[in-house]
């Protein structure tokens, strides 16, 4: 916080010239007074099939056939003992041409009737995604047209018939069953043709704003029961953890339950392991998203996804175990599983099935707060939930050497984090626990008990699709720009001579010219071959492990590769060429190499 007076009398005077320059509104798009948040009433599990099937980075349609099989498989796992309360149908369930109000007949032949009768049967509660004044993939129905912007792909909220008619849809599906409503891509800055230079882009946000707002609480006053979620707009940037979210307006949480902090992708933090970097990206916005305010319980994470679609990166149910702990441990009342069930056999159900039991009631009851450093800064961090009998800390290390953590007490009368035990960790490094302090492996993952949860029934097991090297020693490696032309990032590479024992880590980051981690997004390319180490000895190319080579639609900055020690001639210098296919000459690559011990066998 600025605590300079004139600086703070600056952003005063700032808000104040702003509020004078909205706009007059309608009275119904007036801003509500301050009420009661709506919290629920307890902490509650979504289904959510996206990623089982994706109709954005790949061509796996949504349609009733998968929609029912997805039913099936949360009917298997309730056998199992998993909890799901709520069905959420996410985007393209709509006739383009439909105004929301039809289901696009080709793949829902009975539109979404069987579907919502099945739900009913099994006392599981449906909800709907929409494309909140932004046309995704459809057309302007004829009652919209007049609050269309100049760009014919969003509407206004203030002028035209657009809001009116979409509240009108919503009461429409909460009459039809629908319980839970999925806010996306929301556009406040849309202006409509007929105001264009009649308005400023800052009256037209703020009256936007303002007239949703006010629609959504009369909704809720109308349908108390209803649940409303916030995704792409409704919040500041979260499509990258460079630019977090800096503000955000106290007076959403009146009508939204919960808001979202940006779907998964790796974090800027490399990581041998991919799902890893992965993980500390949702915990890096969580921690971001609450310095700005929401309050834990209100964030959804939207973490957790398995399924073979390109926007999970073909995931399937990989390192799924340490990406749901995370999820539940960091507190927020809407716990969401996305995509495809069927990845969960009866096993991992069971599994799922005693995580929940875990956490249930420290969600409920407990106190869940955020500690340590800054996930995306690399340095360690975890989320920890005390109640009066005993707490739960997941707690990751993301940097590239062994960390001791403290565990801090997090409540006044929390009793004394002595006599702990570790329940869960990924494989290879033996985290060591002593009373508040635990020693981890880099890029580990642990969860440990305490009270209560400091018991042997609670065990939980080990990640064995993350394996943790034994240790870690940074190599003295210079690394020299090559030749390039004027289009492209220089290569950089180093001569070194193998480390007496251990295989090698190469580490890239590729920067701007200030020093921030740039990610490239090329688009459809394997990030595999757009990002490549090579390594060389006596002139023939050692082979080099990596789990990046993945189709990544939301870009990647860095790349991680290991070297096997039954690879390396001991006593022969090896070259490293690190290289970048980005065409941005303003950007350089960095690298990094360690000698890594994993005992009787790497991954």
């Amino acid at each position: 916080m600025n605590t300079n007076p004139l600086a703070r009398l600056v952003v005063l005077v700032g808000l104040a010239l702003l509020l004078a320059l909205a706009p007059t509104v309608p009275a119904h798009a007036q801003p509500a007074r301050r009420s009661t948040p709506p919290l629920l009433k307890a902490p509650i599990w979504v289904y959510n099939d996206w990623s089982a099937y994706d109709e954005l980075s790949d061509n796996v349609p949504l349609n009733e056939t998968l929609a029912m099989r997805e039913l099936d498989e949360i009917l298997r796992l309730r056998k199992d003992g998993v909890r799901i309360d709520y069905y959420m149908m996410d985007a393209f369930w709509y006739d383009p041409d439909g105004g929301y109000r039809k289901w696009r007949a080709a793949d829902w032949p009975q539109g979404p009737d069987r579907w919502l009768a099945a739900l009913k049967a099994n006392g599981i509660k449906p909800g709907l995604w929409f494309s909140t004044n932004t046309l995704t993939h459809m057309n302007a129905a004829p009652q919209w047209r007049d609050s269309l912007a100049e760009n014919g792909s969003s509407m206004s909220l203030t002028h035209g018939g657009f809001l009116a008619d979409f509240m009108d849809v919503l009461q429409y599906w909460y009459d039809r069953g629908i319980r839970m409503f999925k806010f996306d891509m929301a556009d406040f800055d849309a202006i409509a043709a007929a105001d264009k230079g009649k308005v400023t882009q800052q009256q037209a946000r703020i009256a936007n704003l303002r007239a949703f707002h006010a629609a959504l609480v009369a909704f809720r006053q109308k349908n108390p029961d209803v649940v409303l979620i916030g995704f792409n707009g409704l919040v500041g940037d979260i499509q990258s953890e460079a630019a977090p979210v800096a503000w955000f307006d106290r007076r959403w949480l009146d009508v939204l339950d919960t808001i979202y902090s940006g779907d998964p992708r790796p974090s800027n933090v490399p990581e041998m392991n991919f799902w890893r970097s992965v993980d500390i990206y949702s915990d890096d916005m969580v921690r971001s998203m609450q310095q700005a305010g929401i309050p834990l319980k209100r964030i959804d994470s939207t973490s957790f996804m398995i399924g073979d679609t390109g926007t999970n990166y073909r995931r399937g149910a990989a390192a799924w175990q340490g990406s749901l702990l995370l999820m539940v441990a960091h507190g927020g009342w809407i716990n969401t599983i996305h995509g495809s069930l069927e990845a969960l056999d009866d096993t991992k159900a069971h599994w799922l099935a005693k995580v929940q039991a875990l956490y249930d009631p420290l969600q409920r009851d407990g106190v869940t707060k955020g500690f340590g450093g800054i996930p995306g800064d690399a340095q360690p961090y975890g989320f920890g939930s005390v109640s009066h009998d005993g707490a739960l800390y997941t707690v990751v290390n993301p940097s590239q050497r062994v960390r001791t953590v403290r565990l801090p007490q997090l409540a006044p009368q929390q009793p004394r984090l002595t006599d702990g035990r570790v329940l869960f960790r990924d494989a290879g490094f033996a985290p060591v626990l002593r009373n508040e302090r635990i020693r981890l492996g880099p890029g580990q993952l642990a969860l440990v008990g305490f009270g209560h949860y400091a018991d042997a029934a609670d065990d939980l097991g080990i990640e064995e699709d993350v394996s943790i090297p034994l240790s870690i020693r940074a190599l003295n490696a210079r690394f020299s720009p090559l030749p390039a032309d004027a289009e492209s990032v220089p290569p950089i590479e180093t001569v070194l001579q193998p480390p007496a024992q251990g295989d090698l880590r190469i580490v890239l980051r590729q920067r701007d010219a200030d020093g921030a981690m740039a990610r490239s997004f090329g688009k459809y390319k394997n990030m595999g071959a757009f990002f490549t180490i090579g390594a060389s000895q006596n002139g023939k190319p050692l082979p080099v492990a990596i789990n990046y080579d993945k189709v990544i639609w939301s870009g990647l900055a860095w790349a991680v590769g290991e070297i096997r020690r039954s690879d390396i001639a001991p006593d022969e210098p090896i070259i490293l060429r690190l290289l970048s296919q980005a065409d941005d000459p303003s950007l350089h690559l960095e690298g990094q190499v360690f000698a890594v011990e994993y005992g009787n066998a790497a991954p």
